[in-house]
């Protein structure tokens, strides 16, 4: 298994430099994308995700989308989402997902990880926030086992 940060969902179908050459850099960018769609599904049904909107998270520039690859599929993915504000850079860890067949693996231990490394190296000074529903018993687990601790604050969310 491989973690890689993607800047298009076709960097992997071999054509972007800077990745590493491998099983993963031939991924064809349709099978990158049903993965992704099971991930989000996963995580929440919810949701809503489609292919366009997952391009233009890939491909902004603020967002680091993190994805977990074995034997040409994506079994994870996690991504951070960077902003500049006035006060601090701050930034949030989002959509944290690993494929129900691959869970107990260790996989989202390390796609946190890389995150984490990726944020001390490229972003620090940095506040690193994330939210996680109370059923996700095992994620909230992993995130207290990573130093983060819970937050008294009122979040509060408007859908326009």
């Amino acid at each position: 298994m491989e973690i890689l940060e993607i800047h298009s969902l076709d960097a992997l179908a071999g054509g972007e430099q800077g990745l590493p050459v491998g099983a993963a850099s031939r991924v064809p960018a349709e099978v990158m994308v049903a993965d992704l769609l099971g991930l989000m599904e996963e995580l929440d049904p919810t949701l809503k995700v489609t292919p366009a909107m997952l391009r233009a998270a890939a491909e902004d520039p603020n967002t680091h989308m993190f994805v977990a690859m074995e034997d040409g599929h994506v079994i994870g993915t996690a991504s951070l989402c960077v902003m500049h504000c006035p006060s601090e850079v701050k930034a949030r860890i989002e959509d944290v997902a690993v494929a129900s067949s691959q869970r107990g693996r260790g996989i989202g231990r390390r796609l946190m990880e890389h995150m984490l490394e990726f944020a001390r190296r490229e972003l620090a000074p940095v506040e690193l926030n994330l939210t996680s529903r109370p059923a996700r018993v095992a994620a909230n687990q992993l995130y207290r086992s990573l130093g983060f601790l819970p937050y008294e604050t009122n979040v509060y969310k408007m859908k326009l």
